[in-house]
């Protein structure tokens, strides 16, 4: 008998066109809409077709956003799935999948699962995405009734036919399932909420999106690079309902450009990208220091150098956003660690950037955007959106020497002054100069606002044991695996301590960290951040919990490590 209790990780693998995604997307929506929680995340080869990419699809009793190893029930769509995820196949691991695909295989825990006969049987090899949600649905006991009505909707626009073919062959799919569980005793037990909360089931990107348009985001300048690329098509989607100008630019340099130039003529103006894209913004993110006009950058992050695993995740670009640009000058950067952070951080991005007149520097990565899991709708922070521009006079001087360092900022045609700009060293009228006096007041001026900056900055968020004695920091997208591990632990010596903050940091944090033994996780191969603490906050760092391979930590690993603590 195989029992399965209140979390249970479900993978679909296949080639790329196999519909591996949409099977995932189907079954999360599902599986929401009966009262379970559902996190997803994908892993994908840079290819358009072929290769061996896989979803994983968490159905959990608690909330939980992290990436598990283990893996329950494994649906293979073809033989290289299960030579892929060979690693993570235990003697537990159930195994669905095509007789053929297994010839050669010692697989302890397969089923032999006709899902090519049953699409064809329902009229074509395409619904063989719908079989499989099929099986899982009927192996799990959830009625069939959801996925109906949303092969219905999904569908709607291609007809009954179609309709009627994709929810015959769900039907094949759930009798198999349900069929192999009674035969095979699989039982799963998954406790669904009494009084489901009213959430929303979205993505990485859409978080991202949804929280840029609540900043008042009204331009956005991008060329196309994953998984930066996401943030461009949703507020694509979203120009006409929000006004805002979309362009896609012919490259990088470009889009910096654009965005500048947006702002200066008064948009709220963002740029998306990847490492490698943003290499080549850096001489507009200079421009941006000196001009002292504000934009928002946001960088998902994937393994470098050069290409690297362009479809892969990883956090090794904070030092690149941290020195980026020739010259000094001001700059925040912020890390979403949830997707309600991520709504409620990109509204604080364009708060930062305006009234700063700074570039604010926003990181992501592959794992982050790509995964799927619900936000409560009372987790939403919408954020009054406050502008920071006057109304011109003829004497209006662009860059004022103030008793703030923050010289009131103007947009043409707004008021009867000039607004001049100037890429060079300038006056306060925004004139060229070589004065060596307002040269150290320029730049004493375009730094000091970085203490201002400290002391706005968000202090990081503690979770675990209230007085631990060893506390691990983590930043961004790991945060979920964190809580987790710390949960599953359940030891009064370890807490865990989340910065979505990373720089300027707030002077107060050194309080929190002062006395305690510092771990750092992080998915980079240096530990660049824990170096940040240590630099800025003199916080030595005992042990870095690392990992470079394109990967995302799995609570598995983080809880290995932290039981050498």
């Amino acid at each position: 008998m195989h029992h399965f209790k209140n979390d249970i990780s479900i993978v679909f693998g296949g080639a790329a066109g196999q519909g591996v995604q949409t099977i995932a997307e189907a079954l999360v929506r599902v599986l929401k809409r009966n009262g379970y929680y559902v996190f997803a995340c994908t892993e994908f080869m840079s290819r358009i077709r072929g290769g061996s990419n896989s979803t994983e699809v968490r159905v959990t009793a608690r909330k939980r956003r992290a990436y598990v190893s283990k893996i329950d029930f494994l649906v293979a769509l073809n033989a290289d799935a299960i030579d892929h995820l060979k690693d993570r196949i235990s003697e537990t691991t159930l195994v669905f999948a095509e007789k053929e695909h297994i010839e050669g295989k010692d697989i302890a825990g397969f089923i032999d699962t006709p899902i090519a006969e049953f699409a064809e049987k329902a009229g074509s090899r395409i619904f063989s995405s719908t079989v499989a949600v099929g099986v899982v649905l009927g192996l799990l006991g959830i009625p069939i009734d959801a996925f109906s009505v949303y092969l219905s909707e999904q569908f709607a626009s291609k007809g009954e036919d179609i309709v009627s073919k994709n929810i015959a062959a769900a039907k094949l799919g759930y009798n198999f399932g349900k069929e192999t569980a009674a035969e095979k005793q699989i039982e799963v037990k998954i406790d669904a909420a009494e009084d489901p909360p009213d959430e929303l089931l979205i993505d990485g990107n859409t978080a991202v999106g949804i929280g840029t348009v609540a900043a008042g985001c009204s331009f956005i300048s991008s060329y196309p690079m994953s998984p930066g690329t996401g943030l461009l098509t949703f507020l694509a989607h979203k120009a006409d309902d929000f006004n805002i100008v979309v362009d896609q630019a012919e490259d990088e340099i470009a889009a910096i450009n654009a965005a500048l130039g947006a702002s200066y003529a008064g948009a709220r103006s963002i740029v998306s990208t990847s490492g490698g894209g943003f290499a080549l913004m850096e001489e507009g993110i200079s421009l941006a220091g000196v001009t002292e006009v504000p934009v928002v950058v946001h960088l998902g992050q994937r393994p470098g150098p050069a290409t690297g695993l362009p479809t892969r995740t990883e956090q090794a670009d904070l030092n690149l956003v941290l020195y980026a640009g020739h010259g000094e000058f001001s700059r925040v950067i912020l890390a979403p660690g949830t997707f309600a952070q991520a709504i409620e951080l990109m509204q604080r991005a364009f708060h930062f950037a305006e009234k700063y007149q700074t570039t604010v520097f926003v990181l992501t990565d592959q794992f982050f955007l790509d995964s799927i899991a619900s936000v409560s709708e009372s987790d939403i922070v919408r954020l009054p959106l406050k502008r920071y521009i006057v109304r011109t006079d003829e004497k209006y001087s662009r860059y004022s020497l103030t008793d703030d360092c923050l010289s009131p900022r103007g947009v043409p045609g707004h008021g009867d002054g000039i607004v001049k700009v100037d890429s060079h060293e300038h006056d306060e009228s925004g004139h060229l100069t070589e004065n060596f006096d307002l040269r150290r007041k320029m730049m004493e001026k375009r730094l000091k606002r970085l203490e201002a900056l400290g002391e706005e900055a968000l202090m990081p968020e503690r979770f675990g044991a209230a007085e631990a004695k060893n506390v691990i920091v983590s930043w961004g997208s790991n945060r979920g695996v964190l809580e987790e591990a710390l949960d599953n632990l359940q030891r009064k010596d370890l807490a865990g301590l989340h910065f979505s903050q990373l720089f300027p940091l707030n002077v107060a944090v050194k309080k929190q960290l002062e006395g305690k033994n510092i771990i750092v996780l992080e998915n980079n191969a240096t530990g660049q951040f824990a170096d940040l603490l240590t630099r800025e906050l003199a916080i030595p760092v005992s042990k870095r919990i690392l990992k470079v391979t394109g990967e995302p930590f799995s609570v598995e690993e983080v809880v290995e490590a932290l039981q050498e603590v």
